[in-house]
């Protein structure tokens, strides 16, 4: 196989990224239309995430936050989502960069994305590796009920299901895996 000199993987999580920045863009302007609402998974750790540190220290690796009834100051730059949440009583100003962002759910119409952050190939052989799985892969679910609490996202190479791809590669979730049967 020749190797991907287009590198049509980052021009597909640009694109999907796209999708979430006019989808937060539009309810910043708007507000959320009808039912929908966002659960944006993050990386803590990834540059440019601004969060206290009280959240940080409850939070070292990765974070959820729900986008639906108690939210403020909603913006968008070009490079990521600010907002104001309340965690425990305390409101607190996140800005989350979209090339932090692990995964975009919005229960609502069961529609989801995850993303895969990109990371600096230690070798070559990697870094080839990488260019030939996409980074980003859109994930479309089944119209159910929606989840009672936060859906908690895997992190690919953390499962421990013995069918799941090697690090590195995307990993399309089905969101129906988490929910209580």
């Amino acid at each position: 196989m020749s190797l991907d000199q287009i590198r049509y993987d980052l021009l597909v999580r640009d694109a999907l990224r796209g999708v979430v920045k006019k989808v937060v863009a539009d309810a910043a302007r708007n507000g959320l239309p009808g039912d929908h609402h966002f659960f944006i998974a993050f990386y803590t750790q990834a540059p440019g995430v601004k969060m206290s540190p009280r959240l940080r220290e409850h939070h070292p690796e990765e974070m959820t936050v729900v986008l639906q009834h108690q939210f403020w100051d909603l913006a968008v730059t070009d490079s990521g989502i600010e907002v104001g949440l309340s965690f425990k009583g305390v409101p607190e100003k996140l800005f989350i960069p979209f090339d932090a962002m692990k995964a975009f759910f919005d229960p609502s119409v069961q529609f989801g994305l995850e993303f895969e952050v990109a990371q600096e190939a230690q070798d070559g052989e990697e870094a080839a590796d990488a260019a030939k799985a996409p980074a980003a892969v859109p994930t479309l679910v089944e119209k159910t009920e929606t989840p009672e609490a936060p859906v908690k996202l895997p992190v690919a190479e953390k499962s421990s299901e013995p069918d799941a791809p090697p690090s590195g590669g995307a990993e399309v979730v089905q969101f129906d895996r988490f929910r209580k049967k």
